[in-house]
């Protein structure tokens, strides 16, 4: 249905908010807001409680590692083999990374012959823990880091009362990043096409699942990686139409491929992609010496290279720098303890991968105290890696760089244009990079292009940079089981599950469940039931547990002289076995709190304070007793929680206080 947005894309541009809609003022929450917010595509949050159950857990380690692609699996080797405590971390149902894609040969052994091994090898070390489906989301001060465990969201009907998602806090002495790369696209219009779609996503769905999005492929590509994909494409059976390789020269050995499976390898760029709904019909291509061409292909694979994944670097205010020779940023500082190793610090060849991700697991345990033999690292070859950037090709139709946020290269221009030359006024005025997945694939090709308009270099231009959560988390997550009658701590007074058995009705005051009133068979309504009760209460006797009430004992030579400040009575002058009723006072003279102080010997006072000021009252006199009259000999002690206290009232009072007290207490008013 909103589709029809392209009719208006001339109006719908950036900032469109900020410059229509304005008149008349009151359509803009009761129709331009809603209208634009149901636009955003996101969904509407939902109006009900939420089904589902969720968990907390600790955990504490010497080494936290993210990722268990080559990086993540060496270095947990290394770590663990070295006695170190080791808790990997995959977001994944499977471990290994993109080797589960892309395979390899590791130790002369096939990638997932190695896996395997490594796997049991890592299970049989005795302070080693991996944890599938989990996905590290924060980082925070004292090594302290946040991450989300997926627990049933993979089931389709999952077992009742089962937790849906556990939020792990985890405190780690060191810990590695191996979280890999993303890989970027090319922006060009018709990129939102269906059927079009990342290179590494086609080599997935057809090494991993045995699914192919298309029958007969093109590849639009920048770098010797999106080679991959088309071996894998043929080792499957795929057809392919041809490869558009953006570089200058193409090797030999592809060209023998090509000819052997009888594709086109073109040098140059994709400039247009014709097709619908129902996916991508033909594609248009703009060659090297300016000649054009197109390709009929039901599926469009690009690759325009790979960004390290930068963000947990990034959440200590981490600034990434920019690497040339792949073309993308790299972690350059961290927050304290942290490393990145392998494709997230700019190694794309799979034995750099191996040895950043051994060297940082020994050096990591090693700073824990771990000294242990940690063995030789795994060998394998280090692929090639040319890459010609390639950002943006111009063209007639709408060129997405933010797939999610509708962001278009033509936004970018226009933002630059109107004066938002900072990369934190573009992302504003754009939204670039402002979706849920925070630019993870929109940002590097939007400053890419921002950076041409404006002339300057990538670097010179800057970045913004991540912040937490890394992957949206359940908002049930962060309460765990404190939700519902469990979002705070209930307490009991101590007559409570006597009055339970009464059939009293309860209400909560504050953290307490107070009885409110005991109806009997037959009674209508709450007031009837009052009623009954005043009535009993001021013919006879009645009493209330009132043992919510604050409770704090006072004692010290100059007890009463301290009182005497913070209450407007003067309790120095009350006798010893009395109380009396006072209002308690702020140091600017407002009404604070009020209650009864009881003498129970000349240097020790018992008062109480109201349910809702416990707490607060506690607070105010230490603050009294340390700040404003530290001169004063004067000790206190909350004993809230040491009392019972029930209020006794009615005519025949001093009758039941004489059947439960000593008979030697004398109750009368003179006593």
């Amino acid at each position: 249905l909103m589709a029809v947005n392209q009719l208006f894309a001339p109006i719908f541009v950036a900032g469109f908010y900020y410059k229509t809609f304005m008149w008349p003022a009151k359509f803009w929450e009761a129709i331009y807001e809603p209208a634009i917010r149901r636009a955003a595509g996101l969904g509407r949050a939902a109006g009900v409680a939420d089904p589902d159950h969720y968990d907390k857990a600790w955990a504490h380690c010497d080494v936290l590692i993210a990722g268990s692609g080559p990086a993540g699996l060496a270095a947990a080797l290394a770590a663990g083999r070295s006695g170190a405590r080791v808790i990997l971390c995959e977001e994944d149902f499977a471990l290994g990374g993109r080797l589960l894609s892309d395979g390899g040969t590791i130790d002369g052994m096939p990638a997932a012959e190695w896996i395997s091994r490594t796997l049991a090898e890592l299970a049989s070390l005795p302070d080693v823990r991996i944890m599938n489906r989990t996905t590290l989301f924060g980082v925070y001060d004292g090594g302290t880091y946040g991450a989300i465990e997926r627990v049933n969201d993979h089931l389709p009907s999952p077992p009742e009362h089962q937790v849906r998602q556990r939020l792990w806090r985890i405190v780690a002495k060191r810990s590695i990043v191996a979280a890999g790369a993303i890989e970027r696209p090319i922006v060009f219009a018709g990129n939102d096409t269906p059927g079009v779609i990342m290179a590494s996503a086609m080599r997935t769905y057809v090494a991993r699942y045995a699914a192919t999005p298309a029958r007969r492929i093109a590849l639009f590509i920048n770098n010797e990686d999106g080679w991959r994909t088309v071996e894998t494409a043929l080792g499957a059976g795929l057809q392919i139409a041809a490869v558009i390789d953006a570089r200058p020269d193409v090797s030999a050995t592809h060209r023998a491929l090509a000819a052997k499976a009888a594709f086109a390898v073109l040098n140059g760029s994709v400039f247009d992609v014709e097709g619908g709904k129902d996916g991508v019909r033909k594609i248009s291509i703009s060659l090297t010496g300016g000649a054009r061409a197109e390709v009929e292909a039901d599926g469009l694979a690009v690759s325009g290279g790979w960004n390290p994944a930068v963000g947990l670097t990034s959440y200590h205010r981490g600034r990434p720098k920019w690497q040339d020779d792949i073309s993308a940023f790299v972690p350059d500082s961290a927050p304290a303890g942290m490393v990145a190793a392998g494709a997230a610090n700019g190694a794309f060849g799979l034995g750099a991968c191996l040895r950043q991700g051994f060297a940082a697991g020994a050096a990591a345990a090693h700073s824990a105290s771990h000294s242990g033999n940690a063995g030789a690292p795994p060998i394998a070859d280090d692929e090639a890696f040319s890459l010609t950037p390639l950002w943006h090709v111009a063209g007639k139709g709408k060129a997405f760089v933010d797939y999610q946020h509708d962001v278009t290269a033509a936004d970018i221009e226009l933002a630059q244009r109107e004066g938002f030359e900072s990369v934190e006024h573009l992302k504003r005025y754009t939204t670039l990079g402002m979706a849920t997945d925070q630019g993870k694939t929109s940002n590097v090709a939007g400053l890419a292009i921002m950076a041409a308009i404006s002339g300057k270099s990538i670097p010179e231009t800057g970045t913004t940079i991540y912040r937490p959560p890394y992957v949206p988390v359940a908002i049930g997550a962060f309460a765990g089981h404190h939700r519902d009658e469990n979002f705070h701590a209930t307490r009991l007074t101590p007559s409570h599950h006597w009055a339970a058995e009464q059939g009293a009705v309860f209400v909560d005051t504050g953290l307490w469940k107070r009885a409110q009133w005991y109806p009997r068979a037959g009674e209508k309504d709450w007031l009837e039931t009052v009623i009954r009760e005043v009535r009993a209460v001021r013919g006879g006797v009645g009493f209330c547990d009132v043992s919510t009430l604050g409770k704090i004992d006072v004692q010290g030579p100059d007890a009463g002289a301290f009182l005497d400040r913070v209450y407007i009575n003067t309790f120095s002058s009350l006798a010893v076995g009395k109380a009396r009723y006072g209002l308690m006072l702020r140091e600017d003279g407002m009404v604070y709190d009020d209650g009864t102080t009881s003498r129970l010997a000349e240097d020790h006072y018992f008062l109480t304070t109201t349910t809702a000021k416990a707490g607060p009252v506690m607070q105010h006199l230490e603050f009294c007793r340390q700040v404003l009259f530290p001169h004063l000999d004067v000790q206190l002690t909350s004993v809230s929680d040491q009392w019972a206290q029930f209020s006794i009232a009615g005519p025949k009072t001093r009758d039941l206080l004489r059947e439960i007290v000593d008979p030697a207490e004398d109750l009368s008013n003179e006593g």
